[in-house]
């Protein structure tokens, strides 16, 4: 048998010239580094599956087995490839030709809620929380996340073009992102609302969570009341003054109406009308929330708000103005974020799972399977932020 039938590529088969090859691999060895280094010189390709597998002295097919499928290659085969891979420099494969063959990134793409950017989506408690259970599931499957710019200008075009193989969208209030997404083909979720029965969905029962809200304070003794609504949109704070007619929020989503008619209709419980009532729509983290809602409602007793972190800009400005919570006024949150047990005082909350919405939404995108629309519950949580109003 000759030298060249010893090192054939069927390496799988007994060879009793094995023990030539140490020799021929280092001669292959130098000639690759000679290669490499003119290749260097002159600019050209870097190493390839089949220079590693002429140093090794094994097939292309082998050396993409021990990179792609190293269970299939003797532990001595796969020793001498990864040997050669490493004395030419060689890292693996260049994903982007397992793209092109597969049609697939492994990843899977987030867009948050309205003019958020990716920015906010580190900074909000409630997003960070959401992102945790997208990313548990993303471990597991051996996936990678993507966070998606959602701004106005970008986020349709975005759809069309982030390289990923699902998305879960923050909203359906533009109907070019459900479209983006069903002529791509690519399975996504949808939050926080309902974009019918061929849509994935997962949204909680805001309305109830907000007649909770309004319920406990009421019981508690307060009658005069501000509500901080949800802004979607870039911009300063939205004020709406009580007393002019049908109250409604201008730049919220269908989230946003549902908690505000939850509201609505807790008041009404009470013979209170939510056209007395002031709002201010406001970003969720936007730091004037808080002077805001003091300066425009200052006779409220309690305040209730639509995100855990606008309660907590609520809670922030009460300290620098020396207003004592709940003594003062009472702060009820909406979300149930982790950060707002860690408030002073603790926060009273309207509390979802939200990691568990995360995990959830991936494991759907995950699955590609049937559409299915969830609603998940809400609970109240009471803690120290409430308590019955000053006389």
């Amino acid at each position: 048998m000759s030298e060249k039938s010893a090192i054939s590529d069927d390496l799988n088969a007994p060879n009793t010239k094995l023990q030539l090859l140490p020799y021929k691999v280092k001669k292959n060895l130098e000639r690759s580094k000679k290669w490499f280094s003119s290749s260097k010189m002159n600019g050209s390709k870097m190493p390839t599956l089949a220079d590693v597998g002429r140093v090794a002295g094994v097939s292309r097919g082998t050396v993409s087995n021990v990179f792609n499928h190293p269970d299939r290659v003797r532990s001595d085969v796969r020793e001498r490839v990864e040997a050669a891979a490493h004395q030419l420099g060689y890292d693996g494969p260049d994903p982007r030709g397992r793209v092109l063959r597969d049609g697939k990134f492994n990843a899977i793409g987030c867009m948050p809620p309205g003019a958020y950017a990716i920015g906010d989506m580190i900074r909000s408690p409630y997003l960070r929380e959401l992102m945790l259970g997208v990313s548990l599931v993303c471990d597991e499957v051996g996936a990678t996340l993507s966070l998606i710019n959602g701004t106005d200008a970008t986020r349709t075009s975005t759809i069309r073009e982030a390289l990923v193989d699902g998305f879960i969208l923050g909203h359906s209030a533009d109907i070019d992102l459900i479209t983006s997404a069903q002529r791509r083909r690519l399975p996504f979720v949808i939050l926080e609302s309902d974009a019918g029965p061929n849509v994935n969905s997962i949204r909680i029962d805001g309305r109830s969570g907000a007649m909770m809200a309004v319920r406990h304070l009421a019981a508690l003794g307060h009658r005069s009341f501000a509500i901080l609504s949800i802004r979607r949109t870039s911009g300063p704070p939205i004020v709406h003054k009580p007393g002019k007619g049908k109250r409604t929020i201008t730049a919220g989503f269908s989230l946003d109406h549902e908690r505000l008619e939850g509201f609505a209709q807790g008041l009404a419980e009470f013979d209170l009308s939510v056209d007395d009532v002031p709002i201010i729509e406001t970003t969720p983290g936007e730091p004037s929330a808080g002077s805001v809602v003091f300066d425009r409602a200052p006779e409220a007793t309690a305040i209730l708000t639509m995100s855990d972190w606008q309660a907590i800009t609520v809670l922030d400005e009460a300290v620098r103005r020396g207003i004592k919570v709940p003594e003062h006024v009472s702060v009820l949150g909406f979300d149930g974020t982790a950060e707002a047990a860690r408030t002073t005082p603790p926060l009273t909350t309207v509390a979802q799972d939200i990691v568990g919405k995360g995990r959830l939404a991936a494991a759907m995108v995950f699955a590609n399977g049937p559409a299915k629309q969830i609603v998940m519950p809400v609970e109240l949580v009471v803690r120290s932020s409430t308590a019955r109003p000053r006389s």
